[in-house]
């Protein structure tokens, strides 16, 4: 079994041999990943694409839940549903003291699973670019960096409870959930079928895209 440290190890090379990487030339007898037109039309302005985006997010949130059920089920636990402070909440019904793998497992599988589904679309032959599926890739690295970052040390973090129920501490976690982020947002970004994915729509009555996201 790999030990944390060679995993982190691995993560770091991974990524930072995706951002040195050159770009390709075709003086170099190489192509850059082609641009696809029907992605490039489907531009953050039209409304058909927000919508696509937003159903494709919310699937990727579905799927976090649903693999925590999924997996409180399959250990032979209860799971149940409330509020922590106000906030919906999966609570696996495993107690983490006595069975704290059972709980470890539990509170992965969120992650892992948006994880996985991210890496079958990065990685899997098709026509990519679509809204749906550049919600889904979005949540994915929205909701990895939301854990290792602010919901970190939330009340029913999953980053928390991970770091209880193992040997790996927080700072372990969020290099290989936020390094696994990261290498799918350059993976992203290098890629001209995802052409537009890091913008969105200029204010009402000015033509254009901007960079990133708005903060007043």
């Amino acid at each position: 079994m790999l030990s944390p440290r060679h995993v982190l190890s691995a993560l770091a090379v991974s990524v930072a041999a995706a951002l040195c990487q050159p770009t390709p030339l075709a003086a170099q007898g190489l192509t850059p990943a082609p641009v696809d037109s029907a992605a490039m039309g489907a531009m953050p302005h039209d409304a058909h694409y927000w919508r696509n985006f937003v159903a494709g997010a919310a699937t990727s949130l579905l799927l976090h839940e649903a693999a925590h059920v999924g997996t409180s089920l399959a250990l032979g636990a209860r799971p149940s549903f409330g509020f922590d402070r106000g906030r919906p909440t999966v609570f696996s019904g495993i107690n983490p003291v006595a069975d704290p793998r059972k709980q470890f497992l539990f509170s992965s599988m969120g992650l892992d699973a948006q994880a996985l589904l991210d890496e079958i679309i990065l990685d899997v032959p098709h026509r990519r670019g679509a809204p749906f599926e550049r919600g889904v890739v979005a949540a994915g690295i929205g909701t990895a960096l939301f854990y290792v970052t602010i919901g970190r040390s939330a009340s029913v973090s999953d980053i928390d409870f991970m770091s209880r129920t193992s040997s790996l501490s927080k700072t372990d976690l969020t290099l290989i959930y936020g390094g696994v982020a990261l290498l799918h947002a350059v993976r992203i970004h290098r890629d001209g079928r995802y052409a537009h994915f890091f913008v969105r729509p200029a204010p009402r009555g000015e033509d254009g895209l901007r960079v990133g996201v708005r903060v007043d």
